[in-house]
């Protein structure tokens, strides 16, 4: 299924589709006015890069660059989008193309007419990440053979430098994110905007909608700061406007090509939307969030006073909000700019002014980044960042997106930030109330800082825990509320260092490597304690060291995952598992003693008894010197559960997405049979309650780290099977804490009929 028409796309369909083309198909489905348009899968794209042969050279590329080196990783981007814009595409592709756009032009009775030609990765638009201009769009694309070249160029836009970026710091997969691509009617709009359903900072049930003259582009880019409006959602009545002075737009010249250019002046100031418009918007705001149950991002456009959709995502930075104090202003200096408050918080540092992409090298952990607006290529720069001010953009805009999604403060659409500030100078930002004060507040430290995801104060019998996989993610996940981490991964902690762990080992440099696992885990442990930090010892599987210095010498393995990793390699080469012993142990002899070691992928219980006996060698005793516990991975070991209790264990955690591979013998990310893939088949729901139950006997604390303990009505079954805790990623934890209370509360409302009967 090489291209595919919207009407035959639902939400479900974002591994064929992707976020984007599936959310049009649901649109489209739902019959929300859609533009018409069809998507070249992400089964096309993975046809031509292996008939193209350049795939294994595309990875081995990603695997040998360090993508904090900017100047390495545009090479590497520039190479791989060359490689893929040269490369034939096959004929019977072609032909599909050709046929399905044809078909287009004569839906909507017009000769070569213009198209949107949009990526849509297949890990983009979700709940969990926005991915927000990490791909390329191309408008007013006219023709086949152009609708061919800019699908082509979408495809290389995976690989842009932001995007792999982008991909490396929230842990997606390269080998494993594909790219359709959207082909659409164009919206010859004349305005345009964003819309969320409820308010992205606060959660309120109003429509935040944003909307400026011609092509939404300025307004989703940040080029324009647009018109802000504010609607009840219970009764229509719209609540703040704010007019703002809209220098430029996007618009169509006399070759059908976007351009920009300035806004009239009679436009300039002028109301973009009419009460009439806003309501109509907001009733369509409303049947989108109905629709799809949740929140919603969206973009429309006008066109000659008919409304379109041309996008809905789930909001990905909404979360329960920690409060500022209130009075704090009081404290500090004078007002320099205003804007507008687009992520919540206070942030103080030294002014650091970029005008150039060149620029971003000087930003250094701490400053706050001043620039005209972001793009997807400063993500970098803005993660060093304390906080962001913007001359132009709206609460949607890039630098909002993402400055949420961090957790950064940021204010945006100031005007003259760029040229009010001065280089170096202190300052201190209230990303709530859209300020930016003068001198660097010395209470800055002491105000809460909103966090999008942080946890409501529910209080459950069941720990709510989360999964770390980077040091500098642990303070992000502590703030959420997080009983503790029920799975820190050491992977990244190892390979970052460009250096196979065993080459240590072999080079005489024992001392450095435990360094290394030491300080990393003991930024983790700092930012919980002294609530509980499961450190699960390496699992890397052997193609994931390959890449390293000194991994020349690693087997070429069929399938990594089913081979020489966890305890399996480490029992194999035990001079790596000591010196992970003796970094924890390090760590417990300066008081971080909320530290246990947890083994993975164990499939025999002597296998727990021979990594027991290597901590014992290096004097640090299991269950007396440390909590030791261990991963459920495998079938063998739940249905064995009983004999690794005998061997003692602490705890246990269910890694259900391993788990359910290895009982059905499905490949998730196979396409063939990823349909197969479920955590709630009867075989793998059994494995996961005998774990339970067999550990809640015997005293011995039991998590889950796996995808299943993010889904509400699976996490309500773990509750009922009496699960110690639950570990999820940060932004789901809110979510999960809520989905557990009232999982406890059932389990006691429940009890008490029964009690009545």
């Amino acid at each position: 299924m090489y291209v595919v028409k919207f009407e035959d796309l639902n939400k479900s369909d974002i591994g064929i589709a992707g976020g984007k083309g599936a959310n049009l198909g649901e649109l489209t489905q739902a019959g929300i006015p859609v533009p018409p348009g069809f998507v070249v899968t992400a089964q096309a794209y993975e046809y031509f890069m292996d008939e193209a042969g350049i795939n294994d050279k595309v990875m081995s590329i990603l695997d040998a660059i360090d993508i904090n080196d900017t100047k390495a990783l545009q090479a590497a981007a520039e190479e791989i989008k060359k490689m893929i814009v040269e490369a034939p595409i096959p004929e019977s592709l072609v032909l599909f193309i050709r046929e399905f756009y044809n078909e287009l032009c004569q839906r909507v009775g017009e000769d070569d007419t213009d198209v949107a030609i949009r990526s849509s990765a297949t890990a983009e638009d979700l709940p969990e990440a926005s991915f927000a201009g990490q791909q390329d769009t191309f408008l007013h694309v006219s023709g086949d053979d152009e609708v061919i070249e800019y699908i082509r160029k979408c495809w290389a836009s995976l690989f842009e430098a932001r995007a792999i970026f982008y991909r490396e710091e929230n842990n997606f997969e390269h080998s494993k994110v594909y790219i359709a691509v959207v082909v659409q009617k164009m919206a010859n709009a004349d305005k345009a905007g964003v819309m969320f359903t409820v308010n992205p900072s606060t959660g309120e049930e109003i429509a935040l909608i944003e909307g400026s003259w011609g092509l939404g582009e300025a307004v989703v880019s940040g080029d324009v700061t647009p018109d802000n409006y504010q609607v009840d959602k219970k009764n229509n009545e719209i609540v703040n406007v704010t007019i703002s002075d809209k220098k430029v737009m996007y618009t169509n010249d006399e070759n059908g090509t976007s351009v920009k250019v300035d806004v009239p002046e009679d436009k300039r100031n002028a109301r973009v939307l009419s009460d009439e418009e806003l309501i109509e918007l907001t009733e369509m705001g409303k049947r989108v969030q109905a629709h799809y149950g949740e929140p919603m991002d969206t973009e429309w456009a006008f066109e000659k006073d008919m409304l379109f959709l041309l996008q809905a995502r789930p909001i990905t930075t909404l979360g329960d909000v920690v409060e500022e104090s209130e009075g704090e202003a009081s404290d500090l200096g004078d007002v320099l700019v205003r804007g507008l408050g687009a992520s919540p918080g206070m942030a103080s540092g030294k002014v650091k002014i970029v005008l150039d992409i060149d620029e971003l090298d000087k930003i250094e952990d701490g400053d706050i980044m001043v620039t005209t607006m972001t793009t997807p290529d400063m993500v970098p720069a803005m993660r060093r960042a304390s906080g962001i001010v913007t001359d132009e953009g709206g609460v949607t805009c890039h630098a909002s997106i993402i400055s949420r999604e961090l957790g950064i403060p940021c204010v945006v659409g100031t005007g003259d930030a760029t040229t009010t500030l001065k280089e170096n100078s202190g300052v201190t930002l209230d990303g709530k109330k859209g300020l930016v004060f003068e001198g660097i507040s010395e209470t800055k430290e002491e105000a809460p800082v909103a966090v999008a995801g942080a946890a409501a104060p529910i209080i459950t019998v069941t720990e709510v825990k989360a999964n770390v996989s980077m040091p500098e993610a642990a303070e992000k996940a502590a703030a959420t509320g997080a009983d503790g981490v029920g799975l820190l991964r050491t992977e990244h902690l190892m390979l970052t260092s460009g250096v196979h762990p065993y080459k240590f080992i072999m080079d005489g440099r024992e001392d450095e490597l435990i360094d290394t696992i030491a300080d990393n885990v003991q930024i983790v442990a700092d930012a919980f304690y002294p609530k509980p930090v499961w450190y699960r010892t390496l699992d890397a599987p052997t193609d994931e060291f390959i890449t390293l210095e000194g991994g020349e010498n690693e087997p070429r393995e069929h399938n990594p995952m089913l081979g020489w990793r966890g305890i399996r390699r480490e029992l194999d080469q035990p001079e790596i598992l000591k010196c992970e012993f003796k970094a924890i142990k390090k760590l417990h002899e300066k008081g971080y003693t909320n530290i246990g070691i947890m083994i993975p992928l164990s499939q025999s219980p002597e296998e727990l008894k021979q990594a027991k006996a290597l901590c014992s060698e290096i004097g640090f005793e299991p269950h007396k010197d440390v909590d030791f516990g261990m991963m459920v991975e495998i079938p063998a070991a739940a249905i064995m559960i009983d004999e690794y209790i005998k061997v003692g264990i602490d705890f246990v955690s269910l890694g259900t997405n391993d788990l359910t591979q290895y009982t059905l013998a499905v490949d998730r990310n196979n396409e063939f049979v990823a349909k197969h893939y479920t955590e709630e088949h009867p075989a793998v729901m059994k494995l996961i309650e005998r774990t339970i139950r067999k550990c809640a006997e015997a005293g011995v604390k039991c998590s889950i780290c796996g995808q299943a303990g993010s889904v509400p009505h699976i996490v309500e079954k773990l509750v009922a099977f009496g699960i110690s805790s639950v570990s999820s990623n940060t932004d789901a934890i809110a979510d999960v804490r809520k989905t557990v209370a009232r999982a406890e509360q059932k389990i006691i409302l429940d009890a008490a009929r029964k009690r009545l009967e």
